[in-house]
């Protein structure tokens, strides 16, 4: 018997519901007070949300519970800040601005932060497979990476 490892291509799908705005549920909104999301789409496999970010919004740092995922900028620019941590050493971190039409993979134990630090709204597309249960918040503390809360889907989005 052969098994066949067969992974989505989580960039594939949130550039496929990128180039179709029209198709989407919604239509994006911006909320002066924190970042808008809204679930485009949900299979049993993944999910696909669609995130607006005003100049200065952004997340803590964080991860997403085990899952694999992507994001697209659909519009504008978003600066993503990855964690890298090594045994004995403290966490590193590294920066990357992301135009539109650029886009991120990452792997399930993935811990970042996007901000929008530019002065444009911006919109992203962000699909995660499988679909969210939990997320981990962090902060960086004196002896490395500290857990600051799960949350949990359902009860906090």
């Amino acid at each position: 018997m052969t098994v066949v490892d067969v992974r989505l291509d989580h960039l594939a799908i949130a550039q496929r519901f990128a180039a179709d705005p029209d198709a989407w549920a919604v239509a994006p909104r911006f909320n002066a007070e924190e970042r808008w999301y809204h679930r485009l789409h949900e299979a049993s496999d993944h999910e696909v949300w669609l995130l607006t970010w005003l100049p200065g919004q952004g997340t803590d740092l964080h991860d997403h519970g085990g899952s694999a995922g992507a994001f697209h900028v659909f519009s504008g620019t978003l600066t993503e800040d990855t964690v890298a941590v090594t045994p004995g050493a403290p966490p590193r971190i590294s920066g990357r601005e992301l135009g539109e039409g650029a886009g991120r993979r990452f792997g399930t134990r993935h811990i970042h932060r996007i901000t929008n630090r530019s002065n444009r709204p911006a919109i992203s597309i962000h699909a995660y497979g499988p679909a969210l249960t939990t997320m981990t918040r962090y902060r960086i503390g004196g002896t490395g990476l500290d857990v600051v809360t799960v949350e949990r889907a359902g009860a906090q989005w």
